[in-house]
């Protein structure tokens, strides 16, 4: 799944159909099967696919659905993997918020503005610098060695926040507090400009405040042949959409989309309920370090 501006986007490709994009949209009825292997969908670069030459069968726990190979050819020119560190572009530096005390690091293309964050399934953000990758390479690796704040964060623990947090203000208290003593930090790159202090919630876009988190469960361990996902879309955050069952509001499901990858997928119709599947509770918060 992809976000286009503030919406999210099933993404679909097929042989010889070529790729297209679905809008999700809050409320409506999503309701699919499974079949068949799940296969490698080979490798995209420059906005093009190139499909994998074996059409691997790769496992249903793993959330990328790439084989070994293609994705050794994705990380030949990757910014996460340190191997474009020519890239003339600028970048910019963040600072993610998912829940109390849960925070990170991370950098991004300028050009793609919040893409990133909304891809991540950041609740809040502000952007700390924009520069030269290098610089925004060191300024990441700073405020992990000074200050603690993590570079990554599980899905598994930004869920498990996602149901309890505070207002949109004491989310950017918090923030605030965090970018200042960031950006006050000895040995920022000097190549990387400081940005002011502007914070931008996704609490409404992701639909959190509406969404019934009491008894919420999760799809564990991946899809398997046949397996039916069903119920009203009621919010989506990062990869993950979240589904009302039973036709009401009621405790949502957590689907992750990256689990979906690989597999075809065929209507289940309106009337069908999730099946086959493994879910767990979303189960108590574990909170995360992260604090100067």
């Amino acid at each position: 799944m992809a976000w286009r501006g503030e919406s999210p986007v099933l993404g679909w490709w097929a042989e010889g159909r070529g790729e297209r994009g679905s809008v999700l949209r809050v409320g409506e009825v999503l309701a699919f099967r499974v079949t068949g292997g799940r296969r490698c969908l080979g490798v995209w670069r420059g906005g093009r696919r190139t499909a994998c030459p074996d059409e691997t069968e790769v496992g249903a726990a793993i959330t990328r659905a790439q084989c070994e190979g293609c994705a050794r050819l994705d990380r030949a020119r990757s910014v996460a993997a340190d191997t474009m560190a020519d890239d003339p572009r600028p970048y910019a530096v963040y600072l993610a918020w998912f829940g109390p005390g849960t925070v990170k690091v991370g950098i991004t293309r300028e050009d793609r503005g919040a893409a990133r964050l909304l891809e991540q399934g950041a609740v809040a953000f502000a952007w700390l610098g924009r520069g030269p990758l290098m610089a925004a390479r060191r300024a990441e690796q700073l405020l992990r060695a000074a200050s603690g704040v993590p570079d990554r964060v599980s899905y598994a623990r930004k869920r498990s926040v996602r149901g309890e947090l505070p207002s949109a203000e004491a989310r950017a208290g918090e923030l605030a507090e965090l970018h200042g003593r960031a950006v006050g930090l000895a040995g920022w790159p000097e190549a990387l400009e400081r940005a002011e202090f502007a914070v931008v919630d996704h609490g409404g876009v992701f639909r959190l405040a509406e969404t019934e988190w009491s008894g919420a469960e999760v799809v564990a361990g991946g899809l398997r042949d046949g397996a039916v996902v069903a119920g009203r879309l009621v919010g989506a955050a990062g990869p993950d959409l979240h589904l009302a069952r039973g036709g009401g509001r009621g405790p949502v499901l957590v689907v992750d989309t990256r689990s979906m990858a690989g597999w075809r997928l065929a209507a289940a119709g309106a009337d069908a309920a999730t099946s086959g599947v493994e879910v767990r509770p979303l189960g108590p918060s574990h909170r995360q370090g992260g604090l100067f």
